[in-house]
């Protein structure tokens, strides 16, 4: 192959590199998405046993969390072949797994046709999700971020990140739609199964894309002075321990706001104060525009005055938020609640568009894919896998409140992993 050979690496055209790491994160985050709000609004009806409806929403939750679990494993496997042969190919196998996970579970048979066997190979689907989100994210984090010109790598690490809103305006579009236009007898019968099933033209897509592109500067340099290590996750762990744990809890609030503001939100939302689905799905999509209209603002305000300043500002305003959740989301009142996602998912934007940047500043060329990808994804572990169900949980037995105080929780030590940093 023409990459091993010094300086035989070929450039990418600006265009080519920022659709390829956009389109690549919007399908993979538009089929994680589609699952959160199918964990919600169907698989408690279709894939646990009848009975209790907090019991079958709780255990829906459950197999949503197991992506989180899966994807420090996709970051570890993904990442070796990352650091190891490349970001293009790993980029392809990694929405490959993703995209098969995700169309597998628009086929899949229900409770009622199957018994437990039903949950059982829609937790194995949700593993299969979480392994390929686990490798796509550094990926395209890399590609943008390693062909950056200087002074503009916060602005191209922002594009990845821009597929999260967009995938999940999207999801909740698409959802929208279906309820408008079947009846809830035709949705729960097959309507679930048509965004799942959909992924797979945006996997065509993004392949093409994919296929399309050279490999990024910075790998080729390290092709080129033969700088690759054997097991990359292993020098991570023994020789950069101390950017790795911090990575993971600079990232930790950033993943509890968002599911908060999304499938608890949901959730709580269309049970607890009594929202149709069409509504409040209806006033996420609304809040989503703020999400996706700060990512390039932080952008430019990261590389002006420095990722991690920013995010500092950015961490102590979410813990300032916290607070004024149960407030303004429990008041109930379609206005307070349109403006208290609004403001959330504004926030969000403001410290999700410098994130990939600083994780993978923290991390050298030889070992960034690994480092970068574990970095988020155990920040996922930690800050989402068990937000909805610990957010329903503390909502349900000591209130909303609670929940308020676990987000400020997580923005405190966000801001405290922030200060010793070694990032600009």
């Amino acid at each position: 192959m023409s990459q091993s050979h010094p300086g035989a690496s070929r450039t990418n055209s600006a265009a080519t590199v920022l659709f390829a790491s956009l389109i690549g994160t919007t399908i993979e985050f538009f089929d994680f998405y589609i699952y959160a709000t199918a964990a919600v609004l169907v698989f408690p009806k279709l894939f646990f046993p009848a009975g209790d409806p907090a019991a079958a929403t709780l255990q829906s939750l459950a197999t949503f969390a197991i992506a989180f679990f899966a994807r420090p494993v996709g970051s570890a496997v993904f990442g070796h072949f990352g650091d190891r042969i490349g970001r293009k190919a790993t980029l392809v196998a990694a929405l490959l797994t993703m995209g098969i996970s995700t169309v597998v579970i628009g086929l899949l048979p229900t409770y009622a046709s199957i018994g437990t066997l039903a949950p059982a190979l829609l937790a194995l689907c949700r593993f299969g999700q979480g392994l390929g989100l686990g490798g796509e994210w550094g990926g395209a984090v890399l590609l943008a971020t390693e062909n950056a010109p200087p002074g503009k790598r916060a602005w191209y690490g922002m594009f990845p990140q821009l597929g999260a809103p967009i995938g999940f305006f999207l999801s909740g579009g698409i959802f929208l739609l279906l309820s408008r236009t079947l009846s809830d007898a035709e949705f729960f019968a097959y309507g679930w199964r048509i965004p799942f099933l959909a992924s797979s033209l945006l996997v065509i897509v993004g392949l093409y894309i994919r296929l399309k592109i050279h490999e990024t500067p910075d790998f080729q340099k390290v092709l080129d002075k033969n700088g690759r290590v054997k097991v990359p996750v292993l020098t991570v762990w023994h020789q950069h321990r101390l950017p790795l744990v911090l990575g993971t809890l600079i990232a930790l609030a950033t993943f509890v706001l968002f599911y908060l503001m999304t499938v608890f939100a949901l959730s709580w939302g269309t049970t607890a104060l009594k929202f149709s689905r069409q509504n409040f799905l209806v006033l996420q999509l609304f809040a989503v525009l703020f999400f996706a209209l700060t990512i390039p603002f932080s952008a430019v305000w990261a590389d002006r005055a420095g990722r991690r300043s920013t995010l500092i500002w950015v961490s102590a305003a979410i813990a300032v938020f916290g607070l004024a959740l149960a407030p303004m989301f429990g008041s109930g009142d379609p206005l307070q609640v349109t403006v208290f996602l609004c403001v959330g998912l504004g926030l969000m934007g403001l410290t999700y568009g410098p994130l990939g940047t600083i994780l993978s500043e923290l991390f050298p060329a030889e070992v960034r894919y690994t480092g970068a990808s574990l970095t988020f994804n155990l920040a996922g572990i930690l800050g989402a896998s068990l937000a909805p169900y610990a957010a329903t949980w503390l909502a349900t037995n000591h209130g909303l409140q609670y929940v308020g105080y676990y987000l400020s929780a997580a923005a405190v030590i966000s801001l405290l992993a922030l200060l010793p940093a070694k990032v600009k």
